[in-house]
């Protein structure tokens, strides 16, 4: 197969993604996509990083979230690995994509990462702003609502200490989720760029929440 240029690779690669995602969930669709990929070419410009590495681990990082495949985490690196084998993309970079597949999520916060390199540390930050701020707020709700959850039970406590199986089996209330993964994120940005719009987006989900409750119990 004769190699593409990376204009090409880039605009083949939003196409299947595009085309995958047409019947996704709101909060994880090409948008979201869309929206990390423009965040990691926003932070890789302050970062001695592989930008095709970058632009690819972010057009591809929800290419099969596991949450819609059965929890199966083997889907998303699969199908990465096949366009990109078929876009004649090197083993070199396409290993490196997988390997941030595999590892950008999130998982409840309790699991040792197997694995580390600057164009992960790009796209992970990219990926967790899109959970942050009025964008967050607005994904939450709307996953929530698509699982069916309560909005909030003054009853059911958040769980801190999660592992990654009880993370991904929880059905908990919508609120809950900015105990167990959103208001956690801020600290656990990987750049400078990423603390710093992360650290925005913190305070208003914070400022939401003293809202929420207010109107929640009639104070407001």
């Amino acid at each position: 197969m004769i190699s593409v240029t990376f204009e090409e690779l880039i605009q083949n690669t939003i196409a299947f993604v595009k085309d995958e995602l047409k019947n996704a969930e709101g909060g994880h669709d090409w948008f979201h996509v869309e929206r990390v990929y423009k965040n990691a070419l926003l932070i890789s410009e302050g970062e001695n990083v592989n930008k095709t590495v970058v632009a690819l681990g972010a057009l591809l990082h929800d290419i099969a979230d596991s949450k819609f495949h059965s929890g199966d985490e083997t889907v998303g690196p699969k199908k990465a690995r096949q366009f990109l084998k078929f876009q004649n993309v090197s083993e070199e970079i396409i290993a490196h994509v997988v390997k941030i597949i595999e590892n950008i999520s999130f998982k409840g916060g309790n699991r040792t990462q197997s694995f580390s390199s600057k164009e992960l540390d790009v796209v992970q930050d990219a990926d967790r702003l899109d959970a942050l701020g009025a964008i967050g707020i607005a994904r939450t709700f709307n996953f929530g609502g698509f699982k069916n959850r309560k909005l909030y039970d003054p009853e059911i406590k958040p769980n801190l200490k999660m592992t990654p199986s009880e993370y991904k089996a929880s059905s908990a209330p919508t609120i809950n989720h900015f105990y167990e993964k959103l208001l956690l994120l801020k600290d656990r940005m990987n750049t400078e760029t990423g603390k710093k719009i992360a650290a925005q987006r913190h305070d208003f989900m914070e400022a939401f929440l003293q809202q929420f409750y207010a109107e929640w119990n009639g104070t407001r």
